[in-house]
């Protein structure tokens, strides 16, 4: 699970801040006192501390080291934390995701920690300007294009329809970088953008969403939230709302004209929640899957593990009231027995939500996909597709795709933790996919961790065919997202040659790539392997496709880990359009910038632009964090 997106071992200082929004809802309003630029990726606004001499570089060797420096392979390294703001690490510590281990610490201890780690003194630090404000902040509801229902948060299939998109194959090859943003105090970018209203919509590491004009880059405004914005914004073009979740586990809901929060609400009681899967609006209703990062604790032996239940929460758009909520392991976790340390074992538990539920309109139905379980035992609900009903959350089937998986942060340190199944960690991360076909009617189209795909009958859970297009692995198989154009799916596989689990896998399995299946018999129509490239002397040039797949028609859009944003011929998977975002570009506020990895978001389609992020500075990939606007 933790080479699936954000949410395991990097998470161990995945730097959140607290709750309550620091920007006014205007372009013009009061920066946040805890901003900082990283647009060339290293420089840090404020005194520079010497990290030799500094005092926190003791507390952080005997408090921190021993996780950031190798023992947990992909805990962000101290390189990646240099990066990032001071006040964010120390938000982390005093409040955020680290709160547990900064109460092993004095206050003023973890305001040297914060120092040590960003170079940057907290005494002096001053946030970076607004990029330029747009003349009118208002969007022009009145004429301006609504946003289309596609993608995350409306149609998991991720397909444009050429109307919707305003580009055609043609177009694609022939698209232009128009403008740049390079997010400040980040090294990844893990929201996918929206666009609408002639309005591009984003968020940001340092929980910022932004409001550009999508032609110009001028800001309309921007508002932030309570951490970092994980998941897609979702435009609700009726109620012209914004709906979209964070690393702490809340979801929020704005005015898309203004960016003026309306309701906050956390998605679980739990203290390790999280939401990392786009939430769904469909049927009067925002389905929000829910997830958590309480496998990072497990890396304490003496943490009583684990107590965590995945769940899809039911939530009223207008108020954010709660309706239903779908449980994918039903009871509470019960003990069942004790670690080599002396710790409770507590189960089942686990079996998280990474991905962004499906409606099934003509059924009534959700479906969803698990994650592993956190403890022993393993039940039958991880690495399984669910149906539930869409009125009241009452489950309909279950199909499990893997037994007897359960898995957490002390597997990789080998503390009494980690469960007897000891993995191997095959979440069905990416969404499911209700896709028509000619000879068989709807197909749920599943892709897994493992490097298997399956198809499935909606009404019962059949599982109707199975293919594997890749070894699958820990960080391997598929990641994010698919995409469907009619019947065909594509599908980017991972398969990172450090799969990061320990394990050995056929290298001729290995299916770093993009896969075209047909979805009535699973039968491949075209591979398109990635080949390695160079990139410049940077580390983690990995060639696999773990960011989400986006179709329009005749052409298919995947980005890489090694930075290669390219589009594909949707009928053979050759390469018509390439774009390196590891190269430096300049941005909208006058500084050059690059790219990294492209993984989790997809790109965004729209009123004749394409977007993307790029970078993701976690889990061995390149940090960057860079917004780039294509157009004709």
């Amino acid at each position: 699970m933790f080479g699936r997106f954000g949410a395991a071992v990097g998470a161990l200082l995945v730097l959140a801040l607290t709750p309550g929004a620091a920007l006014s809802g205007t372009a013009d309003g009061a920066p946040p006192p805890h901003a900082k630029s990283h647009e060339s990726m290293n420089a840090h606004i404020g005194t520079t501390i010497d990290p030799a001499t500094h005092p926190g570089r003791a507390i952080y060797a005997q408090h921190c080291a021993m996780c950031h420096e190798g023992t947990v392979a992909k805990a962000p390294s101290p390189h990646f934390l240099a990066m990032m703001a001071p006040d964010a690490v120390l938000a982390a510590l005093n409040d955020g995701v680290m709160k547990q281990q900064g109460a092993m610490l004095a206050s003023s201890e973890r305001g040297l920690v914060a120092e040590y780690l960003t170079r940057t003194s907290l005494a002096d630090y001053h946030p970076p300007a607004a990029p330029a404000a747009c003349k009118s902040a208002l969007i022009d509801f009145a004429h301006a294009q609504p946003p289309a229902r596609a993608g995350w948060g409306h149609d998991n299939r991720r397909f444009v329809s050429a109307d919707a998109a305003g580009l055609s194959g043609a177009d694609v090859a022939a698209l232009k970088l128009k403008w740049a943003f390079a997010f400040p105090a980040s090294v990844r970018a893990r929201s996918q953008p929206a666009i609408g209203w002639g309005t591009l919509f984003v968020g940001s590491q340092d929980g910022t969403v932004y409001a550009f004009e999508l032609a110009s880059g001028c800001l309309k405004w921007r508002t932030r939230v309570s951490a970092e914005v994980r998941t897609a914004i979702v435009l609700d073009p009726d109620q012209r709302r914004l709906y979209f979740g964070d690393l702490l586990g809340r979801v929020h809901a704005a005015d898309a004209a203004t960016g003026r929060l309306l309701w906050s609400i956390k998605a679980d009681d739990h203290p390790s929640v999280t939401i990392t899967g786009t939430p769904t609006l469909a049927s009067g209703r925002l389905f929000v899957p829910v997830s958590s990062l309480e496998v990072v604790s497990a890396g304490d032996p003496k943490y009583a593990c684990c107590t965590f239940q995945g769940s899809v929460l039911a939530l009223d758009p207008a108020s954010g009231a709660q309706l239903w909520r779908a449980r994918t392991v039903p009871g509470a976790p019960a003990p069942h027995g004790t670690t080599t340390s002396g710790a409770q074992v507590l189960g089942p538990s686990g079996a998280p939500v990474w991905n962004s539920p499906s409606w099934d309109a003509g059924r009534g139905a959700l479906y969803f996909g698990s994650g592993e379980n956190f403890s022993s035992p393993a039940d039958g609900n991880s690495d399984a597709v669910f149906a539930v009903d869409a009125a009241s959350g009452a489950r309909r089937w279950v199909t499990q795709l893997t037994t007897g998986d359960a898995w957490n942060v002390g597997c990789m340190i080998d503390n009494g933790n980690c469960p007897a199944e000891h993995g191997p960690d095959y979440d069905v991360a990416a969404s499911v996919l209700l896709v028509p076909t000619a000879e068989y009617g709807d197909v749920l189209v599943a892709g897994q961790k493992s490097g298997l795909v399956f198809g499935l009958d909606p009404v019962t859970g059949q599982i109707l065919w199975q293919v594997r297009l890749g070894h699958g692995g820990t960080q391997g198989g598929v990641h994010f997202g698919m995409a469907a154009e009619g019947q065909h799916v594509f599908v980017g596989i991972n398969d990172m040659a450090d799969t990061g689990d320990g394990r050995i896998y056929d290298p001729a399995l290995r299916g770093a790539g993009l896969h075209a299946l047909d979805a009535a018999t699973g039968r491949v129509l075209w591979r398109a392997l990635a080949q390695p490239r160079d990139c410049g002397g940077r580390d983690y040039c990995d060639p696999g496709i773990s960011a989400a797949v986006t179709a329009l028609p005749g052409v298919v859009i995947a980005g890489r880990l090694d930075g290669l944003l390219q589009a594909y011929d949707a009928a053979n998977g050759k390469v018509i359009w390439s774009f390196d975002t590891l190269q430096q570009v300049s941005t909208i506020t006058g500084k050059t910038a690059a790219g990294g990895a492209i993984s989790g978001p997809g790109v965004a389609i729209g009123e004749g632009y394409l977007v993307t992020n790029t970078g993701y500075g976690m889990y061995k990939h390149m940090a960057g964090a860079l917004l780039l606007v294509f157009g004709r």
